[in-house]
This record gives structure tokens, C-alpha cells and sequence, in this order.
């Protein structure tokens, strides 16, 4: 004991190795170091009452020594491997192998000492694992020696290559071939190495039993975990333990003498026909056999197992054939698993719909059979309209259901030889095959855009949600799917841009767009990070006496490269991509930051009008983050105006109002703007906490031209006043515009007929010119 606890404290197992497995073991491990050998104890956590897997490994153990009465083997005795390994690194590989394996429990001993130098008292060992180069290197007389000192203990020779399982087998003299077998080396694995182990084992208990036929032998062979089965030369069964009862549905006496073929009935999966007799072709051969993966056990009552096998032949006294062995064990339920986990890998877990690498597979497939049958493939790239407003305003479950309706009609659309696939987020792709023109795969994408006229109904709510679609066609567009996927990504961003519910097909001149595109998104993202946006100021003018009320925040970005970008240029960009939440957060930001540095200078305090989009509005964050930032600079709700469009406002109207009612309950004024371009009803109007109408600028640009746009403006008025609602006119460009604007009431007015865009400077001095008062003329 002493030794142990000292050499648990070092990581040297020997003093000839360079090895270190100390750092590398498991903390349950007990390291011994010898001065030749080191011994390596798994000892897994054991469950209450007996494990048969362990009770394999002591009984059959006890079995082999020649000691089956000996009653100091506890029940729970693990196979111990007597592991002779020159190699440090393969040594360490099957320690780490033998010791992760949880269904058969190991006690490794290792050495690289000569068989001559092993001392007798490893001669209780299980099995020995023996490196075969130590046994060429020193002949027959090594293993004559090992041999000796262990003369019942079974052997696995593992052999680097053919040419040295050649040259180990020369050396096996004949009386002694029946405890020894060969393995190559490049199959020690976690699944192969435990297996060979055990099977030498059962293989020999089962000699065993046959040679003595001891009631004390069955009871070792009823023990094991695995099924057992043996046969007589003739392939009759003469032996089958509980667990073979169990899984083939014979009981032990009804299948005494009958046929293995009969008990053991076998056949394949794929496709299902009865497989060779296995136990017959190891008789004749005289070889360890393994059956294929999808081999499958019928049992006696029809039920059909997967099992996996091995078979080995049993010898006599006198090293022949006299029967066979066949150790096997049911993995059903690890088939179903790794099954459902090949399904989880290639398919998307919320629609179940196939994913990219599917998708990939399918799609190489398609192209082999396109250039047999001289036909084209096509790629079509789906992106659905409108989905983040919804998922933003109804919350991620009703957006996951939408999704699964939306797949359901996509496939519904489409043929059983075609593919649907998700690729994350609101896209899906489309693999089309067999197409004689791409003219087919416009048919389907007229076909699709037909199909989504109609609502999804998702509790309670009627969803309508739109496909902008992208088609790139092999082989006219690509012929690897990297390019086909990103040309139908590029058609599809068209197709949204030219006004949704559409598709195009990809052209060549998309190209150079694309790219210039995806530049700009790049440098977007490098102007949210280094602070290249800054606000400027448009005046907002009461009619009547010239006061100045306040202004409209308006971004702009500062390009290093190009001078100031209008927003027109780069807020779609920034919608389509999601930056448009932290730009919209910047603005606000950086708006009340503003707001506060005139406060404290002394400058007079108006409201600035902040644009709030439609993912902004909808995003559940939104509320807190107006109550963040006003409490940040510690300013009045009512110095901040958030202006909405009406189309933000009616998409959910239900939603807007509550929102809306919450913005209105701090304090925050708020506008609806650019009205008259949308489709507000006049009923829902009325119940919105609207403290102002900003009338939009295409109205007031004809207002002294276009009868029709001047009686809007006059009905928009006249409104606004019903309501108890300040108007503003934007785009007011002429005095003439202006003085009709007067004449209608209109409250206010913002345009270049008072100012430009003022940077925030420029609108603190603006605000002290006349006190804050302009001469309208």
C-alpha cells in the first residue's frame, strides 16, 4: 500500500519509458510504478446488486484459471488484461480505450518487459495483450516462455501489418493455436478492442464448458451480459445462456438440438433476405467472424432485433474444430438512436425540413443525374416579407409556428423528387430537379407567390406574409452549388428590392450591385463601431408667429472617404441587415445626449422629433430603452417626440395602441408621419394618443399646382383640428406654399423655406437669432 500511495504522487510509470500518463489518466486510475511494469485499475462507480457484465468478466476469469470453486473472486471482478506493449503511446491508447469502455470493466496491467523477466504472479491474469514485435524479436522461445508462466491464459497477439501477423504466426506451435489470436492494430478502437477481448474469453469458457460440462460452467456463461450460443460441428445448438433465451425467444430445452439457423434466425436489412449461416462459414473456415452492421435477429415470436455479433469457432483438446460460438447482444435502441441523430445532423430542428448539408447531398446527386439526362437544376432562394415585424411584434413562438406553416406550403407546392430546405432565420431554398427549361422554374415561384395569397392562421391572429424569390439556374449560372446559392441569394435581394412578393432570375449584371451592396453593409457596420453618424437639426416653424417649436433629428453619415451620406442611401441597407435597432438606439441616444448639453448651457429647451422604424417599434426592448435614456440625462418626457409612419402604426393596430399608450402614460409626444401616404382608418385614427399629423412633402411639393393635392391638405387640416391634433406640413419650399399652408390653419410647418438641416451648433445660435422667432413675410 505503501508503494501505491507513492507512486500515485508521481507521473513516471517506468524508468526505461519517457511516458508520463499521470497528467493524461483519469482521476480514478491507480498508478503503480515498478521498475518494469505499471499496473492501471478502472474502477467505475458499480450500480447496487450484480452487474452480469461484471460477473462476466470474475466467473468466466475463474473459469479459465481452472478454479471455479474458488469462492474469493467477488461477483463484481474485473477482467484483468495482462498488457505487454513496448510502444509507450500504444500503450497509453489502449489504456485510455480499454478504460472508457463501459460495458465490459477492465484491470489493465502493463509492461514492456521480455516474457523471461515477467514474474509468476501475473500468471492469474484474464487475457494477455502481447505486441507482436516482442514476440518476433525474441522467437519462439519468448512465447514457449510466456507459455510457461501462464500455460492457460488466452492470448491476442496485435500485429502492425500482415507481414508481421505472418511472421508471429511461424512461432505458434500447434497445441497452443487454440488460446491465441491475432489483431491488427490499426482496429484497436473503442468499439473493436473491448469485443475481441471479451469474445476470446466467452470463446474459451465455452471450450471449457464443453470439455467438462460443469454445472459451475453454465452458471459462469448465465452471468454474461451478452447473449451466448453454441453449437456442435453439425451447427445444432447445444448450449444458449438467459440472455440468448431472452433475445431469440427460445427457451434453453426447446432449442437443445435444433438446427442454429432455426434459433439463430438471421437476415439483412437493407434489402431484408436471409443472410448467409454465419456459424456455418466460421465451422468450415475455422475463422473469427463479425456479421455486418444491418444484421438483424428474428426472434421466435416474429419480433425483429438489430444485434451485433461475433462469431469464433470452439476447439478440443486437440486443437480441432468442434463446434462454434456466437456472442451477441441487441443495439436496437443505439441503431434508433444514432438513426434519429443522423436525422438531427441533416434536417432543421424547428420545421424539420432538410438543412444545408442535406441540401448539399441532394444536391450534388441532382447534378450527376442532370448530365446523364441532358436536363438543369434549379435554385431557387426564398425570403420571406415582412416575417421580423411579426416575429418582433408577437414574439418568437407565434414566429416558429409561422415558420412551420410556412414550410408546410412550400412543400405542398412542390414535387416529392424536389427539396425544401431551411437555412436558418425566415429563408428557405428550393432545389428544383429534372427541368427542361428554367421557364419550369418560374412556374413553380408563380406557383409559390399564389399559394401565399392566403393568411396562415396562428392563434387566433391571420398572418399574411409575402416571398421574395431569387432563381439561379445549373448550368447556365454555376456549376458548384456555392455559386448557384450565392446567385440566387443576389437574384432575391433584387426581387425585394424591386417591391417583394416577386421573383427574379439571377443576371450577370447583379454581379457588380451585390458586391457594392455588401460593401456598404461592411462599412456601415465600421460606422456603427467607430461613430462616423452624427445628427443634424430641421427647424420646425408655428405659422402664425414665426416661433420656433422645435426640430426634427435627422441622420446623416459621415464617410471618411466620401463626405456626408443622406440617409435615403443607407437606412434600407441598414433595415435588410439588422442594423437598423442600434442605429435607431444611436439616434435616440445621442438626440436626448444633445438635448441635455443644451439644457445645461443655458439654451432654450424645445422637443426634437426622433424617426422610430418599424423593427424599432416592434422590438420588445423599446419601451425600456425610451425609460433607459430619459433617465440617463435626466430629461422631460415631453422634450422628446417619436414620429411613426402609418403603415408601422396599422400593421398590428391592436399592438401600436398599446404601445402607443404606454409612451403617452410617461410623458413622450408623439406624430405620426409622412400621413396620407398610408391606409389609416379614420376609426382606428381617432383612438390613437396622437399629439400631432406631419403632413407628407409630396403633398405640399403640388400644393400650389395639383387641385386634388391641395384638397387633401385642406381635408388633412381640417381633420387634425377635429381631433385636437397640431399639424405640420413638410417640404415647405416657397412662400407661396406657405402662404396657402396659412390660410388652410395649418399649425406648422418644416422646410427649406425656414432652414436646412442645421448641425447642433448651428441650431443652438438658429434658436438664440430673435429669440427664437422668425419673420415670415
Amino acid at each position: 500500500m505503501d508503494k501505491l500511495h507513492q507512486a500515485t504522487k508521481s507521473s513516471t510509470l517506468s524508468k526505461d519509458s519517457s511516458i508520463k500518463l499521470g497528467s493524461h489518466a483519469k482521476p480514478h486510475f491507480l498508478l503503480v510504478a515498478q521498475a518494469e511494469t505499471a499496473t492501471v485499475a478502472s474502477t467505475p462507480k458499480k450500480p447496487a446488486g450484480v452487474d452480469s457484465k461484471s460477473d462476466a468478466g470474475a466467473l468466466a476469469s475463474a473459469l479459465l484459471r481452472g478454479d471455479e470453486n474458488d469462492s474469493s473472486y467477488p461477483p463484481n471482478k474485473p477482467i484483468t488484461v495482462l498488457l505487454i506493449e513496448k510502444c509507450a503511446a500504444d500503450a497509453r491508447r489502449i489504456l485510455d480505450i480499454l478504460h472508457a469502455d463501459s460495458k465490459y470493466p477492465f484491470h489493465i496491467i502493463w509492461t514492456h518487459a521480455p516474457p523471461a523477466s515477467l514474474k509468476h504472479k501475473y500468471s492469474n491474469t484474464d487475457v494477455i495483450l502481447l505486441d507482436a514485435s516482442l514476440l518476433i524479436h525474441r522467437g519462439v522461445k519468448a512465447l514457449a516462455q510466456l507459455q510457461g508462466i501462464a500455460p492457460r491464459i488466452p492470448i491476442l497477439i496485435m500485429c502492425a501489418t500482415p507481414k508481421e501477423q505472418q511472421a508471429a504466426e511461424t512461432l505458434v506451435k500447434p497445441e497452443v493455436r487454440q488460446r491465441i489470436d491475432f489483431f491488427a492494430k490499426n482496429h484497436v478502437d473503442a468499439y473493436w478492442l473491448p469485443r475481441a477481448l471479451m469474445l476470446l474469453v466467452a470463446r474459451l469458457a465455452a471450450e471449457n464448458l464443453l470439455a467438462k460440462g460443469e454445472k459451475r460452467a453454465q452458471q459462469i456463461l448465465n452471468s454474461i451480459g451478452d447473449a451466448v450460443l453454441a453449437t456442435d460441428l453439425q451447427g445444432n445448438v447445444i448450449y444458449l445462456n438467459k440472455m440468448a433465451e431472452s433475445l431469440t425467444g427460445w427457451s434453453y430445452k426447446d432449442a437443445l438440438g435444433q438446427p442454429s439457423s432455426m434459433v439463430l434466425t438471421l437476415i439483412n436489412d437493407q434489402p431484408q433476405s436471409n443472410a448467409a449461416d454465419p456459424i456455418r462459414q466460421v465451422i468450415e473456415n475455422n475463422c473469427i467472424l463479425r456479421m455486418a452492421e444491418d444484421c438483424i435477429l428474428v426472434r421466435r415470436d416474429g419480433v425483429e432485433l438489430f444485434i451485433d455479433d461475433s462469431i469464433a469457432p470452439i476447439h478440443d483438446g486437440d486443437d480441432i474444430v468442434s463446434g462454434a460460438v456466437i456472442v451477441f447482444h441487441d443495439v436496437s435502441a443505439e441503431r434508433t438512436m444514432a438513426k434519429e441523430m443522423s436525422h438531427m445532423a441533416q434536417h432543421d430542428a424547428l420545421t424539420g425540413l432538410p438543412n444545408r448539408a442535406l441540401l448539399e447531398e441532394r444536391f450534388s446527386s441532382a447534378v450527376n443525374q442532370a448530365k446523364r439526362n441532358a436536363k438543369q437544376i434549379a435554385i431557387l432562394f426564398i425570403d420571406l416579407d415582412f416575417f421580423k415585424l411579426v416575429n418582433d411584434s408577437l414574439g418568437h413562438g407565434v414566429g416558429d409556428q409561422l415558420l412551420r406553416s410556412v414550410a408546410e406550403r412550400l412543400v405542398a407546392c412542390v414535387r416529392a423528387t424536389d427539396t425544401v430546405s431551411r437555412h436558418g432565420g425566415d429563408e428557405f431554398v428550393i432545389l428544383l430537379s429534372e427541368l427542361d427549361k428554367p421557364e419550369d422554374a418560374a412556374h413553380v415561384a408563380e406557383k409559390l407567390t399564389a399559394a401565399f395569397c392566403a393568411p396562415h392562421l396562428i392563434n387566433d391572429h391571420k398572418l399574411h406574409v409575402s416571398l421574395s424569390i431569387g432563381i439561379s439556374v445549373y448550368p447556365d449560372d454555376g456549376s458548384e452549388m456555392a455559386f448557384i446559392m450565392q446567385n440566387a441569394d443576389i437574384a432575391m435581394y433584387h426581387a425585394k428590392k424591386s417591391g417583394r412578393n416577386s421573383y427574379q432570375f439571377f443576371r450577370a449584371d447583379m454581379n457588380a450591385r451585390a458586391s457594392k451592396r455588401l460593401l456598404l453593409e461592411s462599412k456601415l457596420r465600421q460606422a456603427l463601431k467607430e461613430g462616423e453618424f452624427i445628427l443634424h437639426y430641421q427647424p420646425q416653424v408655428e405659422l402664425i408667429s414665426g416661433e420656433i417649436t422645435g426640430a426634427e433629428a435627422l441622420i446623416r453619415w459621415r464617410d471618411p472617404g466620401g463626405g456626408l451620406i443622406p440617409p435615403a442611401q443607407f437606412i434600407p441597407i441598414a433595415e435588410e441587415c439588422g442594423l437598423i435597432i442600434s442605429i435607431g438606439r444611436w439616434v435616440l441616444n445621442e438626440a436626448c445626449r444633445q438635448m441635455k448639453a443644451w439644457r445645461d448651457s443655458g439654451c432654450r429647451s424645445t422637443p426634437i422629433s426622433v424617426n422610430i422604424s418599424a423593427l424599432e417599434f416592434r422590438n420588445k426592448g423599446f419601451l425600456d430603452s425610451i425609460n433607459d435614456i430619459l433617465a440617463q440625462y435626466q430629461l422631460p418626457a415631453g422634450l422628446l417626440k417619436l414620429e411613426l409612419t402609418e403603415s408601422i402604426l396599422m400593421h398590428d393596430i391592436k399592438s401600436s395602441i398599446n404601445v402607443l399608450d404606454e409612451l403617452k402614460s410617461i410623458g413622450v409626444l408623439l406624430s405620426i408621419d409622412d400621413f396620407g401616404t398610408g391606409y389609416s382608418s379614420l376609426s382606428y385614427l381617432q383612438r390613437l394618443p396622437i399629439d400631432t399629423l406631419k403632413i407628407d412633402q409630396s403633398f405640399v411639393r403640388d400644393l400650389t399646382t395639383e387641385k386634388d393635392d391641395a384638397t387633401i391638405v385642406s381635408a388633412v387640416i381640417g381633420m387634425g383640428k377635429n381631433l385636437g391634433q397640431k399639424v405640420i406640413a413638410e417640404g415647405v419650399e416657397t412662400l407661396e406654399q406657405l402662404n396657402i399652408l396659412r390660410s388652410y390653419l395649418c399649425d406648422e410647418g418644416q422646410g427649406f423655406q425656414f432652414s436646412r438641416p442645421l448641425s447642433a451648433n448651428d441650431y443652438a445660435r438658429f434658436l438664440a437669432t430673435n429669440n427664437g422667432v422668425l419673420p415670415l413675410g
